[in-house]
């Protein structure tokens, strides 16, 4: 049953991809409905983000965690190396655990 969901998601994923390159120039969208669809797009990625930085399965995180994320986002922000935020928000996380901030 598993490998049945995995292949059928996987054919859909396929057909849905290749349903956009096919139609791209056919379907003409209006210039609102564009701009639309992408602040859609960062809606659900800034809610995703949200949901995996202050969730952990059905509890809170704890504050480490949103601490870790908002250094590193504020870093991104401010356009450092990757290496940089990366590491950056994973000590701001660790330091704070190691300090006994769950």
């Amino acid at each position: 049953m598993l490998i049945a969901a995995i292949i059928a998601l996987g054919v859909g994923t396929y057909s849905m991809r290749l349903g956009g390159v096919l139609l791209r120039g056919r379907l003409k969208l209006s210039a609102t409905v564009q701009r639309l669809l992408l602040m859609a797009a960062a809606a659900l990625l800034a809610a995703l983000a949200g949901t995996a930085a202050l969730m952990a399965g059905t509890d809170f995180a704890g504050v480490a965690r949103p601490a870790g994320v908002l250094v590193g986002g504020v870093l991104a922000w401010r356009k450092a190396p990757f290496v940089v935020v990366v590491l950056a928000a994973a000590g701001t996380a660790a330091l704070l655990r190691l300090a006994g901030v769950s």
